[in-house]
């Protein structure tokens, strides 16, 4: 007979608890990682691929990413209403 007690599903408690606690420590890390992130900054133009010209119907301004006047939540700078980046996502 085992030391090891179950709780009928084969898991001991000591194992759930271990599995909770890694858990909840990935969670925080990535909650830390995201506001670590977003507080970083925003990548370049460059790095986005940004064009200040449109491809085809895509545009900055009908990004779900876009923030009027002349913004982008994830590329830094001026952006133009009329441009276009590979993080082109259209809005709904």
């Amino acid at each position: 007979m085992s030391n090891d007690r179950s709780n009928g599903t084969g898991v001991s408690r000591r194992q759930l608890l271990g599995r909770a606690t890694a858990t909840v420590c990935g969670a925080a890390i990535a909650v830390a990682a995201g506001t670590q992130s977003a507080q970083a900054g925003q990548i370049s133009p460059a790095a986005a691929g940004y064009q200040p010209m449109p491809k085809g119907d895509q545009r900055c301004d009908n990004c779900t990413l876009f923030q009027p006047p002349m913004g982008c939540k994830f590329v830094s700078g001026e952006i133009s209403p009329q441009g276009w980046c590979k993080l082109y996502v259209k809005r709904s």
